[in-house]
């Protein structure tokens, strides 16, 4: 520090330094950022990590997104002075940028580099009108050639953003989404985890441990969820499962006291079908259902076998949990190779449309046959 410096100055600009340096490990963690979050985590204004990512970029480290940032492609680094020319570039509207989605983008961003591509990321909602106005926002600003997009397709807009998105004059890639039977989009490419393919593993390996009765607990509000539902529905089949008396209960919404309440309802079917094991989707709600039953004097894996779809944070448990891990880095690594061939190719390539095999993790929640109760026990720890 310089004699003319207030040490005052010096130590705010130490404590710019730590942030910055911070942040740029959350990156290299996770692909991507959003303000809020680091904000909250670091406890200090949203418009304090703006300014901070604001320098960041100005470096070449980062590249801005609505709402965040994320790694940058060394390609893209021009205001370091290492410019390159990219062959295309391509638009990518993702749902979020702090679940899930970081290693797509993380994956979609390598890819890019090999390819010589460009990457424009923009952080949108699990919401059809604001996934298009991000969409346009792309088309209007960025002078993009092809475009990755996770779009919502329920309610009234999905429809009609699906065919919105088959009519734009440049090329199309879904990434972990696959347009319905009943809505014409013969343009439209996907590549997507086979998330029946991946609920039906975890049924089975339960079935393995011992377990005779396995519920399925999702959310409805998720796209993954009616896969993850329709893999249960199917490994139940040819396991001869009854599905009636199955507990398959919905957990959208159910928040703070309502998802004790619902959790204990859960408990309370297992406890009358004589369930011993839940697939739960996602695994953060999969940590909190382990939790609850434990709060509720259960064993896990003994009494309540337990396995997490997505394993973003199943490993955090305790017990661990098992989940079915998604290729969430090779859904972004082929949705862009995918693109890169359409975009050399042209109209004369056949529509492509590729499904991806998750992987299941096994770990303490699932491992071992089920402590068969005796008479009341689960309804009294209710």
């Amino acid at each position: 520090m310089s004699p003319e410096q207030p040490a005052e100055t010096a130590g705010r600009s130490l404590f710019s330094l730590q942030r910055r340096e911070r942040l740029m490990e959350e990156l290299r963690a996770h692909g991507a950022i959003t303000v809020r979050d680091i904000a909250a985590k670091m406890g200090v204004s949203e418009l304090t990590i703006r300014r901070d990512v604001n320098i960041l970029a100005d470096e070449g480290l980062v590249s801005r997104v609505h709402g965040g940032a994320t790694l940058p492609s060394p390609l893209d680094r021009s205001a370091s002075g290492r410019t390159a020319q990219h062959s295309y570039s391509i638009g990518m509207v993702v749902p979020s940028l702090d679940y899930y989605w970081p290693q797509v983008i993380s994956g979609a961003r390598a890819e890019a580099e090999e390819q010589n591509l460009r990457i424009v990321v923009r952080g949108s909602a699990y919401d059809a009108a604001d996934n298009r106005r991000h969409v346009q926002a792309l088309l209007d600003t960025q002078n993009i050639d092809g475009l990755i997009v996770a779009p919502d397709m329920g309610g009234a807009h999905g429809p009609e953003l699906l065919r919105w998105l088959n009519a734009l004059p440049i090329p199309v890639v879904l990434a972990e989404r696959r347009a319905p039977a009943e809505i014409p989009a013969h343009r439209l490419e996907w590549v997507a985890t086979d998330h029946a393919f991946g609920a039906g593993m975890a049924v089975r390996h339960l079935w393995q441990e011992g377990h005779r009765r396995i519920g399925c607990l999702t959310d409805s509000t998720s796209p993954t969820s009616p896969h993850v539902v329709r893999g249960w529905h199917q490994a139940l089949a040819a396991l001869k499962i009854p599905l009636e008396g199955s507990v398959h209960e919905d957990s959208a919404g159910q928040e703070n006291g309502a998802r004790a309440s619902h959790f204990d309802h859960v408990l309370e079917l297992c406890a009358k079908t004589g369930t011993t094991a839940m697939l739960v989707h996602s695994d953060t709600q999969a940590v909190a259902f382990e939790q609850h039953c434990v709060d509720r004097g259960m064993a896990v894996p003994g009494d309540m076998a337990i396995v997490g779809y997505d394993d973003e944070v199943a490993y955090l448990a305790e017990p661990a949990i098992s989940a079915v891990r998604p290729p969430k880095q090779y859904v972004g690594k082929v949705a862009v190779q995918l693109m890169a061939a359409r975009l050399a190719e042209g109209r004369l390539r056949p529509v492509h449309r590729i499904e991806l095999n998750p992987d299941l993790i096994l770990r303490e929640s699932s491992i071992g046959a089920p402590r068969v109760p005796a008479p009341g026990v689960l309804q009294h720890s209710l």
